[in-house]
């Protein structure tokens, strides 16, 4: 992956995903919640408050002692980082010469206090930054991970702190039978798309519901005859059962007409025009409506591709079903694969695996069948 290539992911940190930042040492300028703001930093000269210039980030204080300063932030979708953004924006004076990134697994709602005994991970070395700039950082690590911590050098300010990456669910929590197999959330990412003029694909697996139409999917307005498209990786193998394209907010800009064909790349290839099926054909849409579609034969797929006719913007894209059996296993192995070791040795305990059958698994790691697991555990994964 090239260094710029992370961006593509969607942003695990952001407020409009979940994300929190659960602590920071200090906040004496200017609030910590600024730094995942999912806008574009802003400024405005004129503004004064008590406490001096009022920036749209996290500042801390002038040091006077030994140390550094940090805030920690819970992901909103815990996953596999790619690359990391920290933004000094508006902070020209006053931002951190130099800036480090770590990142730790944990299991449940941990507080500042089971934080700071956590084990933490390197993603970014101490690193100089520029003030007044998006620094980009590419990360390697293979991990999944729940929460980040950017430490600033000594002190300063950051507008914005952003976690590109590619979440990983919980299996654990799939326990409803149904669910949204696009959802970023669940682990649904963008595979491809025609154009994102207006604004990223990214939003239409968000969760929630759309509040306007820029936290939609809108392409440029097509002259050419032929038409946009989006393609999505499901969470894992599943049948879609209910398909819902949304173009709330999208008056006079919604697509005319809508098809959906999917394709089950663990038995072809994508890339083959044959291995693609109709899941959806073509439909007409209305503005501002929220279009349900049941799949009349549902069949396993990893991948949708969305046609819009001819171009416009869709809101949201949910993909209702269940995984099949071979998904389930497979989402299951990348999840015990990518755990932090300490995060998955409480997790096996907390499935019943015995001690010497854990650490057999974590040594054994990547684990790439469910007949590779202990017995105890395979029994949950299933057969």
């Amino acid at each position: 992956m090239r260094d710029q290539d992370f961006l593509r992911f969607p942003d695990l940190a952001s407020r409009g995903i979940g994300g929190a930042v659960v602590y920071a040492n200090d906040e004496s300028f200017a609030q910590r919640e600024n730094l995942i703001t999912p806008a574009a930093p802003q400024f405005d000269e004129s503004e004064f408050g008590h406490k001096g210039k009022v920036y749209d980030g996290w500042e801390t204080r002038r040091r006077r002692s030994p140390g550094h300063d940090w805030a920690i932030v819970r992901l909103g979708a815990p996953g596999v980082v790619h690359g990391v953004v920290v933004d000094t924006s508006w902070f020209t004076g006053n931002y951190p010469p130099e800036i480090s990134v770590e990142a730790a697994g944990l299991d449940g709602y941990p507080s500042p206090a089971d934080l700071a005994e956590a084990e933490w991970t390197t993603l970014v070395p101490r690193s100089p930054v520029a003030g007044d700039t998006a620094n980009r950082f590419a990360v390697a690590d293979t991990h999944r991970y729940t929460h980040v911590r950017l430490s600033i050098h000594p002190d300063g300010g950051v507008a914005r702190l952003r976690v590109h990456g590619e979440a990983i669910t919980d299996p654990r929590l799939l326990v409803t039978g149904g669910l949204d197999l696009a959802a970023l959330e669940n682990g649904g990412r963008i595979t491809g798309c025609s154009n994102e003029f207006y604004s990223a694909p990214t939003n239409i697996i968000s969760p929630g519901l759309p509040r306007s139409m820029g936290e939609g999917w809108e392409n440029a307005r097509r002259r050419d005859g032929g038409n946009d498209w989006v393609e999505l990786g499901l969470a894992g193998c599943g049948e879609v059962r209910l398909l819902e394209l949304d173009t709330s907010y999208f008056l006079y800009n919604a697509p005319g007409a809508a098809r959906v064909r999917g394709c089950d790349e663990t038995v072809s290839d994508p890339a083959d025009e044959g291995s693609w099926f109709s899941v959806l054909e073509r439909t007409d849409l209305l503005p501002d409506t929220r279009h349900r579609f049941v799949v009349p034969d549902p069949r396993p797929t990893t991948r949708l591709h969305v046609d819009v006719f001819p171009d416009g913007g869709l809101a949201r894209v949910r993909a209702h079903g269940r995984l099949t059996d071979e998904g389930h296993r497979a989402l299951w192995l990348r999840w015990l694969n990518a755990l932090p070791r300490a995060q998955a040795r409480t997790v096996l305990d907390g499935l019943g695996v015995p001690g010497d059958a854990a650490e057999a698994l974590l040594a054994a790691r990547p684990v790439r069948k469910v007949g590779e697991l202990p017995d105890r555990l395979a029994g949950v994964v299933g057969p």
